[in-house]
């Protein structure tokens, strides 16, 4: 496979990966205000830290995923099945333990964590049987969140993806069901769960399917190869645990510092700035494979045009829209938590992480998924534990000293801008042959320029009313299609090669406005 090959398997990932993130993203902000409007604040605090958590359980891991991803596809081409069934047995039974673990203890000690928390006395029974609940689910989490891995191995990415759209969408419905019924917190905690494991089920029954010659059982679990796999994964596994420590930490300090309730303030601006991260992240969610692919072969011009391209276009994607999130945070807010007024605390949350994510996009996300797949995995590892130290530290001393849930996320953003343009712009520099400054014009530049005029617009649509009668929401649809149309035309024109444009016409050649402003 040539590297032609791997930008087209990358384009028709990311495809993949852009459908499953629009349902996600609709179904997740349609829950979050059907929830945040139908629960109390205090259930809907402890519902959004107990989902916090759930982000955590990947620390438990241990990199075994990526190890399950990479056999499944060397030994499946090799089609040595008993090798494979050995190795996924091991995987999947030494997840089996930790689930039984995570069960034991939550049940010995769920009293004493609701503790912790800050919740009211009325509550606690309640909040008690719902933790267990919800660890029960991370337990089973494990186990079966090796069969999604499975697919990736198998290269059908796009299956996976299809099984996790459509469960969302029977979650949503069914969350809606629960609370026009009146179903009790309980019930309605249970059904986000299930739907939550009910893709790694499936993904299961069709990954083993299309492998019959593979089988699991607990006599083929074998402590050699733990040994191997650990020795493997360890590197990845860290790298992934602190990321889940920079982007889930700041609601554990908040329940933990102040009360279950600040979580819900931090929830709500937290949401919006979600979901831009999510949405802008799905073409660097392909670059791993690509870049191993690329280092296999030795290939450093292709690795330095894909770090190159890869960075450009990410930016060019993030760029109109941080600035649309950003023009219009209240009315996003307004719109997602059916709230009147937005709590000043809410909003200024919403722009400090909206300016995090922001600017990891120009330093972490590219730069962090090649590395990691070029022998860099050490250095990485070093620095996201500096990094993940910094955040958390200065998070507790901001947050004790200003008592603000605000402080909170400061506390995030200055560790991230410190190692994203003092330690890994330098080293994407080095890594493309360029200086600092060149790597800069030659991939956030152009997005920049480009998005001069939207910029001009958004600021010129404040003083016009163009929304009937006055809706800020109607003004905010309007405008941003406004804006958005403008961005559109100054990316097209200013900041993308004649060879890329005539590939997206390629693609996308029968829109009739695309083709007259390609002319």
């Amino acid at each position: 496979m040539n590297y032609a090959d791997v930008k087209r398997n990358m384009w028709s990932n990311s495809v993949s990966n852009y459908t499953r993130t629009v349902v996600g993203m609709v179904v997740g902000l349609l829950s979050f205000r059907m929830l945040y409007q139908a629960l109390g604040k205090e259930e809907f605090g402890f519902w959004a830290l107990l989902w916090s958590v759930f982000g955590y359980g990947i620390l438990l891991d241990f990199g075994f995923g990526f190890a399950a991803q990479k056999r499944v596809a060397e030994l499946s081409a090799r089609k040595e099945w008993h090798e494979l069934s050995r190795v996924l047995s091991t995987i999947l039974f030494f997840y089996t333990g930790m689930a039984a673990v995570i069960a034991v203890v939550v049940l010995l000690f769920s009293g004493q964590i609701i503790g912790c928390f800050g919740v009211s006395p009325a509550k606690t029974e309640e909040f008690r049987k719902v933790l267990v609940l919800f660890f029960v689910g991370i337990g089973l989490a494990f186990p079966m969140g090796i069969f999604p891995e499975i697919l990736r191995g198998q290269q059908r990415l796009r299956l996976a993806n299809n099984l996790v759209s459509i469960t969302l969408l029977l979650r949503l419905a069914f969350t809606a069901w629960a609370i026009k019924a009146g179903w009790s917190f309980t019930t309605i905690v249970f059904i986000t769960l299930f739907f939550a494991l009910a893709p790694d089920f499936m993904s299961g029954l069709v990954a083993l399917r299309g492998m019959p010659e593979v089988r699991l059982s607990p006599k083929l679990f074998s402590v050699g190869l733990m040994r191997e796999t650990l020795s493997f994964s360890l590197f990845a596994y860290l790298a992934t645990a602190t990321n889940i420590v920079l982007g889930k930490t700041d609601q554990l300090v908040l329940g933990a510092v102040l009360t279950v309730g600040a979580v819900a303030v931090y929830q709500a601006g937290a949401k919006i700035a979600e979901v831009f991260n999510q949405f802008t992240r799905q073409v660097q969610d392909t670059l791993s494979p690509a870049a191993a692919h690329l280092h296999a072969t030795g290939d450093r011009a292709a690795l330095a045009d894909l770090l190159l391209n890869s960075m450009r276009w990410s930016v060019l994607i993030a760029t109109p829209l941080y600035l649309l999130c950003a023009f219009y945070l209240g009315e996003l807010l307004r719109l997602l938590t059916g709230d009147r007024v937005v709590a000043p605390e809410t909003y200024w949350v919403g722009q400090v992480l909206l300016a995090w994510f922001y600017t990891t996009i120009l330093t972490h996300s590219v730069s962090k998924r090649i590395f990691m797949m070029c022998g860099h995995e050490r250095r990485l590892m070093w620095l996201g534990l500096a990094e993940a130290g910094a955040n958390l530290g200065l998070s507790i001393a901001l947050v004790l000293t200003f008592r603000s849930v605000v402080a909170v996320a400061v506390g995030s953003f200055i560790p991230t801008l410190y190692f994203g343009w003092f330690k890994l712009w330098p080293w994407m520099a080095r890594e493309a042959g360029l200086s600092g400054g060149t790597l800069f014009r030659r991939t956030a530049l152009p997005a920049w320029i480009a998005s001069g005029p939207m910029v001009v617009v958004l600021v010129l649509l404040k003083f016009v009313v163009l929304a009937p009668g006055g809706s800020p929401l109607a003004a905010m649809f309007i405008e941003g299609a406004v804006a958005g149309l403008v961005a559109i035309f100054g990316i097209w024109r200013g900041a993308l090669h004649p060879e890329e444009r005539k590939n997206l016409l390629t693609r996308f050649g029968r829109i009739p406005f695309i083709r007259r402003q390609a002319a």
